[in-house]
């Protein structure tokens, strides 16, 4: 097998997280196959970070990467980034939105026929429940579980509901990725 240069730019809030970005389009693109050819082909785990390196080569970016194609054997990558991440500064991250339901809440005990994690029935009584079960499993010819859960009568479960608060000068980084891909 054979190996081909490939050379991509990704975005992410890391260079780990630009790597695995550009593996997953790549996987998606060209499958899961070991000698597709593409960036899914390298250890990803040895990404050598070349950017302090190339800063210091005063080279342009492309004369730069022409050379380290040299030193790079199959399967390995490299990386340089061009855009360093802006990190979310903020002193607060998040933002909290509270649910209020009015009223009294009141929770009901119920018997819950599983297959599995397959959700069959729920039942006030074990007795109904267990009717439920043996139904399914003696028509099915598998095995069910009953288990005791606690819902509420009426309303949702949710109180409070929390969210990302992104700053206005946060943003991704950007790494040109190269290397040797399996072929």
């Amino acid at each position: 097998m054979g190996a081909s240069f490939f050379r991509t730019s990704y975005r992410g809030k890391s260079l780990s997280d630009a790597y695995n970005n550009a593996v997953q389009d790549a996987e998606e693109e060209y499958g899961h196959d070991p000698y597709n050819g593409t960036i899914a082909t390298t250890t990803g785990f040895h990404v050598m970070d070349k950017t302090k390196e190339y800063k210091n080569s005063r080279k342009s970016l492309t004369e730069y990467i022409d050379i380290q194609a040299d030193k790079l054997s199959k399967r390995q990558c490299a990386a340089i980034c061009l855009e360093e991440p802006k990190t979310n500064t903020n002193k607060v991250k998040s933002k909290v939105e509270h649910v209020v339901t009015p009223g009294t809440k009141k929770w009901v005990l119920r018997y819950v026929v599983r297959h599995n994690d397959h959700f069959i029935g729920s039942w006030p009584t074990k007795g109904d429940a267990l009717k439920d079960a043996r139904r399914y499993t003696e028509a099915n010819q598998v095995s069910t579980t009953i288990s005791m859960e606690k819902y509420l009568e009426k309303g949702t479960t949710t109180v409070a509901k929390v969210t990302y608060k992104r700053s206005d000068k946060e943003r991704d980084g950007k790494w040109v990725f190269f290397g040797w891909a399996a072929e």
